[in-house]
């Protein structure tokens, strides 16, 4: 019983502290893996001495590789093919060829800055080829980079990630074994990359099959299903050849993606909380069992070793793998500073060194060591400066400009005149052909198609707008429009028309709840589309600007008036310039002096002998 309930604490306290790491992450807005790798370090042995990770035994491995699956086919099936397509020859080039330039270059600085034996040297070249997805997801997201970056950087973690895994286990064997012949370290990844790649495709078509005609399960049994599939490929690939599951827990994820199944969204959100839950248990976990004596005792030769990787081996990787595409300097310079390692060196890592001490072959906990170095430094130096550099180089997608809007009823196209005046592009989106025709008359831009339809809002140009709107006459339906276009393709700005309902609404949620953090309130919850859309029938609305005052008592009494009119729907704040810049209002706009406001003004004509 008193070693079940030295387990039971074991798990429980890796939980509650993984995910307290996350929080206080989210909160200070920083990488969570910093956290994590804190959390983990100090309630290992060589700190607190809370949390023994060898208690696991064997178990620790087996947790390693389910959670692993679940991080890879989560990769997968948050990649966008549309948007990898776009970037496939330097994407191409950064996973294959980048994957031999980071082996030779890290091999190279591990044994001549590091003093690694040479093949102690390949190892740990071969475990931090990978990049780390659940890293470089989360980071981008914060810096908000321009899509194009994104996706490269994307699409080279979630792809590098299963070839750089199996590189390592043929660079591994060839340790072991002593044998460097080419024709079996080509059959191992090929043996490895074709078997995971054909199961996971084939496993992936054929689930997405079922899923599809099997109408009576739920939504959950759905998500769930998926699941054991997952781990049952992943199982079974592994049992015909070692590390194979990998690639396929990859594959499976694309694959599902591409099918495009009507619960694609909520399996998406159901397999990210348990990446979340996965990272964080591994990370407690492999952090907790490093030696702290051991990354000490790398010294100055294993820092430099690290920085040689970061600063020229990554530039040298990027300028090759990009050397023919139409990126730019500032492009190829934030994608040579920004790859950060993650839980894939770390799990692998882990192992490696228990096979090698298994082996009896000296170095093991000095990879393992010189790997977290490799996670910690890229993790603090890259992550917490990328805002900084993306910034600096002009490449934050918040810097974009013109908007997306759909709903061409008079008050979108309204709003799309007001942005149009102030000399940026306007895209409009409806169903409706009479509004369409409306908006054309008018001389606005303007697709007749669903907004549902993500390929048209693709071929319209969704990707390459500052701001994405939606302004029809259903809040729930601007919330799901908004949400979508949100997960697929992360516009800078994305705000719908949610007003306060009246008290004999229809609708089944409050509508102040569709609202997110993402997901921004447009304009004022007092806004009502269809009646404003009257008033502009009616001519009863003006386009006014004024701009706040710098003096404090004045621009506290200016924006108390403009408040007081939002709140009785006499006026709608519409846009802002703020420092040269323009953006669309939000309903709980926190305003600044000198903030110049453009807002609509209902002006109700007198009646007849009034």
């Amino acid at each position: 019983m008193e070693e079940n309930l030295e387990l039971t604490l074991l798990i429980v306290i890796t939980v509650f502290a993984g995910i307290s790491a996350q929080v206080v992450a989210a909160y200070l807005k920083v990488p969570s893996i910093v956290f994590l790798l804190i959390f983990g370090i100090a309630l290992g042995p060589s700190a607190l001495g809370i949390l023994h990770p060898h208690l696991l035994g064997q178990g620790l491995e087996v947790i390693v590789s389910l959670s692993v699956a679940i991080i890879l086919f989560e990769g997968g099936l948050n990649l966008t093919l549309r948007e990898v397509k776009e970037v496939s020859g330097s994407l191409r080039n950064l996973v294959f060829v980048g994957s031999l330039i980071t082996l030779v270059g890290g091999s190279a600085a591990a044994h001549w800055l590091a003093e690694f034996p040479w093949k102690i040297a390949f190892i740990y070249a071969s475990l931090v080829v990978v990049t780390g997805p659940t890293v470089v997801a989360p980071l981008l997201k914060q810096v908000a980079a321009e899509r194009r970056i994104t996706t490269l950087l994307e699409g080279e973690g979630v792809l590098i990630d299963p070839i750089g895994a199996i590189l390592a286990v043929v660079v591994l064997n060839i340790v072991l074994r002593g044998s460097a012949d080419p024709l079996i370290v080509l059959e191992g990844l090929v043996s490895r990359l074709g078997l995971g790649g054909l199961m996971g495709v084939g496993g992936g078509w054929l689930l997405s099959l079922i899923i599809k005609k099997a109408r009576f399960l739920s939504d959950d049994i759905k998500n769930l299903t998926v699941l054991a599939v997952l781990w049952g490929l992943f199982g079974l690939s592994q049992a015909l050849v070692s590390e194979s599951g990998l690639m396929m827990a990859v594959a499976l994820g694309i694959m599902l993606r591409a099918a495009g199944l009507p619960e694609e969204r909520l399996l998406r959100r159901f397999k990210n909380q348990l990446s979340v839950l996965a990272v964080s248990v591994l990370f407690i976990l492999l952090s907790a069992d490093l030696s702290i004596a051991g990354l000490f005792a790398l010294g100055w030769p294993g820092l430099l070793a690290v920085l040689g990787l970061m600063l020229i081996v990554r530039p040298i990787n990027v300028l090759v793998s990009t050397w023919n595409s139409d990126l730019n300097w500032r492009q190829k310079t934030f994608l040579a500073w920004v790859a950060p390692r993650g839980i894939v060196a770390a799990s692998v890592a882990s192992l490696f060194s228990i096979a090698l001490t298994k082996a009896g072959i000296n170095g093991g906990d000095a990879i393992k060591a010189l790997v977290f170095l490799t996670i910690i430094l890229t993790v603090c130096l890259q992550g917490l400066t990328a805002r900084w550099v993306a910034t600096w180089l002009g490449l934050r997608s918040t810097e974009a400009t013109g908007a997306m809007i759909v709903g061409c009823n008079p008050l979108g196209r309204m709003i799309a005149h007001c942005i149009e005046s102030y000399g940026e592009a306007v895209m409009m989106i409806d169903a409706n052909p009479d509004f369409c025709a409306q908006a054309q008359a008018e001389d606005l831009q303007v697709v007749l198609t669903s907004a549902l339809d993500m390929k048209a809002l693709n071929d319209a140009g969704v990707g390459a707008v500052g701001s994405f709107l939606t302004v029809t006459s259903n809040p729930e339906v601007n919330s799901v429009l908004a949400q979508r276009v949100l997960e697929e393709f992360r516009p800078p700005r994305v705000l719908a028309a949610l007003p306060e309902a009246p008290p004999d609404s229809q609708l089944k949620v409050p509508t102040e709840t569709l609202a997110t953090r993402e997901v921004m309130r447009a304009f004022s919850p007092q806004l009502s589309v269809k009646n404003w859309s009257a008033y502009i029938e009616a001519q009863e609305v003006k386009v006014s600007e004024t701009t706040l005052h710098e003096d404090p008592d004045q621009f506290q009494r200016q924006l108390g008036h403009l408040r007081a009119l939002s709140m009785i729907g006499k006026v709608i704040p519409l846009l802002i310039i703020r420092q040269t810049a323009l953006r669309l209002a939000k309903a709980d706009e926190e305003w600044q002096p000198a903030d110049q406001v453009i807002y609509l003004l209902h002006t109700p004509k007198q009646p007849p002998g009034g």
